[in-house]
């Protein structure tokens, strides 16, 4: 049977968990925790890359930086049909958790018509026109508390992999 190699396209399945069980990524269908949340309920789920509402095997070329480089690399010489578990650790994946990435604005710098709440997702655009994605995480009368971090930061992941097919 054949073996995946550097080079090879290949599609592939997969199960993203954190270190609590919680899938936060998969490519089987209604796999992610996330699916139900309020965004993922909306009729337009699948623009807001919360990753549900997508499903199937995804396609790579390994070696080519397309998914997690730890992945690639289990995925050579794997077979069709084969599974494996790689735990990416937090640094190798979205980073260690930062508190400098928390910060504060005060409520009157924010346009009226915006009503922030604990859980939404803003996206900051700069004097530069650079786009700081940040997720609310305190509301006061005075503040309003903000995290640039990314929601998987200090977060070791676990992928179950399975190579489905060698192109």
């Amino acid at each position: 049977m054949a073996q995946a190699k550097k080079g090879d396209r290949v599609t592939i399945n997969f199960v993203g968990t954190m270190e609590d069980g919680t899938v936060f990524d998969s490519t089987l269908e209604n796999d992610v925790d996330s699916c139900s949340t309020d965004d993922c309920s909306s009729d337009d789920c699948g623009t807001d890359d919360c990753g549900c509402g997508e499903s199937g095997p995804m396609e790579l070329v390994i070696g080519e930086d397309e998914f997690f480089t730890q992945i690639e690399e289990a995925l050579v010489g794997m077979a069709p049909g084969e599974k494996k578990t790689i735990v990416i650790p937090a640094e190798d994946a979205f980073g260690d958790y930062d508190d400098e990435k928390v910060f504060q604005v005060k409520r009157s710098d924010v346009p009226d018509d915006i009503y922030p709440e604990v859980g939404q997702e803003l996206e900051l655009t700069g004097d530069d026109d650079e786009i700081l994605e940040v997720t609310v995480v305190e509301v006061s009368d005075e503040d309003i508390t903000l995290d640039a971090n990314h929601p998987l930061a200090g977060e070791d992941l676990t992928y179950e992999v399975e190579l489905v097919e060698i192109l």
